[in-house]
């Protein structure tokens, strides 16, 4: 808003370039961040890769999503077996732990490059509705884990119809 001292405030028209100068700023500033990272992975550390699989594998790629009875989350965990699994619902949280232990069996194989993980890993997330966390159901399938949070019926959403005149 622009201020006119004689007649108080007045609107102004936004200009369109105000918004690509703030969104070329914050690509600047990711760019920045990203660079020295980039620079160690194009200078030789490809090969220090599993770094970097590693502090990815402990956070199992998610996607949420709700239809009118229920919220459904679904974890990816290749690899996972459902009794290393331990899920757990509190209020609007839910935490998937588990670990992805490494078989020992190798009889004279003599590993060359790997870029497996392995070890324990928690994944917290809000649930974006209330749910009934008695009423919660888990399947394991294929390395998917899906699990199914039946809403409150206060957290149903119920459509209104909305007359226009």
């Amino acid at each position: 808003m622009k201020r006119d001292e004689s007649r108080g405030i007045a609107p102004v028209k936004a200009r369109p370039e105000a918004g690509r100068i703030e969104q070329n700023v914050e690509r600047m500033f990711e760019d920045l961040w990203a660079r020295p990272w980039r620079s160690l992975m194009d200078f030789g550390w490809p090969r220090h890769r599993h770094l970097w699989t590693d502090l990815e594998a402990t956070s199992p790629a998610i996607e949420i999503s709700e239809d009118k009875n229920e919220v459904l989350v679904k974890a990816e965990l290749p690899g996972m077996k459902k009794e290393d699994l331990e899920i757990n619902v509190e209020e609007r949280l839910l935490t998937i732990r588990g670990e992805k232990k490494k078989e020992e069996e190798r009889k004279g194989e003599g590993y060359f490059y790997s870029e497996r993980s392995y070890g324990a890993f928690e994944r917290c997330i809000e649930i974006p509705r209330d749910v009934q966390s008695d009423k919660a159901h888990a399947t394991f399938k294929d390395g998917v884990l899906e699990v199914r949070l039946p809403k409150t019926e206060e957290a149903k959403r119920k459509e209104v119809k909305i007359k226009v005149d």
